[in-house]
């Protein structure tokens, strides 16, 4: 007999089981908590690591030094979980998820003891796994991925006992570029090996090359178009070189920063609906498509793309967090949805600040979008104000409509959460003419009389109003 089924028949009080013990698993549960109390609803979480709800996006400022302290990327410990009334396992992997008995197998890490716990309701929350290439020498002692705080504390090991000072970063994404920041601040030299033709794939290639430059010119050497083929080991078996079809690269540590895959290993397993980037699909209320019992979030889901109306995999810790919110809600029997995302993300590297939002231009083609663009440079401040930097600014709009598309930004301070104003915009659906009117603040120490976005949108709209080409 279902597990589930006889606990609700029974009267007893629910059990909510949850897989993850970071930001989306452990939203869920706390949401779930303030709203029901211990006798009404039982809540078991399990987290394989030594540490829960942490701020995974943190951790290339506490392997660069500017976060002094580990702890201080902790939002709350296992104890004060445990204080809210949720039985914490710390350091207890879930092995298996059955869903035909509502119940999971779980493991401990540290005794290989296992055990079986019924759910009535289940939070998927398993996150992202980095992307670890299939070559000689991926797994050798100096080569680090960076997924959680653990990994972190890995890396920072590692270079406090190594006695060389070359390191090289594999991928030039959002990971890539902040690693290679934190290795720089460690005193570093540092190269950066790209599959791309520019670093930051989630750019243009236009503006790829911005961040291109700017990385060179804080001394990170950057090798585009080079396919990594095998890390070279030496007699002690740690990593002395990474090797290109075309170049070898000595380094003394290597740090993974080629992307992040859905860890989906046991919805997959369990037979649980995936999609096309191997995340596990969710309607609005974030419940697993077709299990009324089941909800998932974080990094392990695809969200709606509200731009291109497609599924996306976009692993960040706004989502995660918000995610865990509209879940708890749900599973203690409350209403919550999640409606999608316009895909904004911000990062810098030293000074440079990098951001965008919405669709890049492959974007756009993919979708079926005919589209305009629009580029300028401006100032973060008035220009005769102290201290005012230069910006780039790239702006698509529909062709004909005028619709807001996509934005992209690169420039020093200041520059990056700019791109919020257009987040605003895609969300609500402006076109780039609504746009100009936008009444944004203005002072001389925060902006030009025009502010850089609100310049951008005028050249896009102009040219959607001049009609193809």
């Amino acid at each position: 007999m279902n597990m589930s089924a006889l606990r609700g028949v029974s009267g007893t009080r629910e059990r909510l089981v949850v897989i993850g013990g970071d930001a989306a698993g452990m939203s869920a549960a706390s949401q779930a908590r303030r709203l029901k109390s211990a006798e009404e609803l039982e809540i078991v979480a399990f987290e394989r690591g030594h540490f829960t709800s942490y701020s995974a996006c943190g951790i290339p400022y506490w392997v660069g030094g500017d976060v002094p302290d580990r702890d201080q990327l902790i939002a709350r410990t296992a104890e004060e979980h445990r204080a809210r009334d949720i039985d914490l396992r710390m350091r207890t992997e879930v092995t298996e998820i059955d869903v035909a008995d509502g119940r999971v197998r779980a493991r401990d890490v540290d005794s290989g003891a296992e055990s079986w716990t019924s759910y009535d309701k289940l939070v998927i929350a398993t996150g992202a796994r980095p992307i670890r290439p299939d070559m000689p020498g991926a797994d050798a002692p100096g080569v680090h991925g960076v997924q959680t705080l653990d990994d972190g504390q890995a890396l920072i090991d590692t270079l406090a006992r190594t006695r060389g000072r070359r390191a090289v970063v594999v991928g030039a994404g959002y990971i890539g570029v902040e690693m290679a920041e934190a290795l720089i601040n460690r005193g570093y030299e540092v190269t950066v090996v790209n599959r791309g033709s520019e670093p930051m794939s989630t750019l243009d290639p236009d503006m790829g090359r911005l961040v291109h430059e700017a990385m060179e010119g804080l001394g990170i050497t950057m090798v585009n178009d080079a396919e990594v083929t095998k890390i070279l080991t030496g007699g002690d078996g740690r990593v002395r070189a990474v090797v290109t079809e075309a170049a070898e690269y000595p380094a003394d540590v290597v740090v993974l920063g080629i992307g992040v895959r859905p860890e989906t290993t046991l919805a997959r397993a369990a037979g649980l609906p995936l999609g096309n980037h191997g995340g596990l699909l969710t309607d609005l209320a974030m419940r697993v498509r077709g299990h009324e019992n089941i909800w998932a979030g974080g990094d392990c889901v695809e969200v709606l793309d509200l731009v291109s109306g497609q599924e996306r995999h976009i692993a960040l810790g706004t989502h995660a967090n918000k995610h865990g919110q509209v879940i708890g809600t749900n599973a203690a029997g409350d209403y919550a949805t999640f409606p999608g995302v316009v895909g904004t993300a911000v990062s810098k590297v030293c000074d440079l600040e990098i951001a965008r939002t919405g669709l890049r231009e492959k974007d756009a083609r993919r979708a079926g979008l005919q589209y305009v663009t629009a580029t300028i440079e401006s100032t973060s401040r008035a220009g005769y104000y102290p201290s005012a930097s230069m910006m780039t600014v790239k702006m698509l709009a529909e062709r004909r409509t005028g619709r807001l598309l996509g934005v992209q930004i690169v420039g020093r301070e200041g520059a990056g959460k700019r791109v919020d104003i257009a987040a605003v915009a895609l969300t609500a659906g402006m076109t780039v003419e609504q746009m100009v009117s936008l009444d944004l603040g203005y002072a001389p120490p925060f902006s030009p009389v025009w502010d850089p976005v609100l310049v951008a949108a005028r050249k896009a709209a102009k040219a959607v109003n001049a009609g193809p080409s």
